[in-house]
């Protein structure tokens, strides 16, 4: 099993993000998905995708604290995320 880290850096690809993530975990990796520097855009189907990463023991994290407050992400800084990344096989920035 590998883990993989996703990072979403812009919002225009939060979708392809985050369905790039959900696919990695039906392939039974760890996958971590990190939406960096903005709130993402909560529709239903993007909540539905969340949901199943989450069910499939994907993390999600943000340095955005509505992220956070609103939609379930972890918080993580910038120094929190350089040492997470330290420990990814693969890492697929967006």
């Amino acid at each position: 099993m590998k883990k993989v880290a996703f990072l979403i850096k812009d919002q225009e690809e939060d979708w392809e993000g985050l369905r790039s993530t959900l696919g990695l975990a039906v392939e039974n990796n760890s996958v971590y998905l990190f939406v960096l520097d903005h709130e993402v855009e909560m529709t239903e189907p993007y909540r539905e995708n969340l949901d199943w990463v989450l069910d499939m023991e994907g993390e999600l994290f943000s340095n955005v604290p509505a992220n956070v407050e609103k939609h379930g992400f972890q918080p993580i800084t910038y120094e929190e995320l350089g040492e997470k990344l330290k420990e990814m096989d693969f890492i697929v920035p967006f």
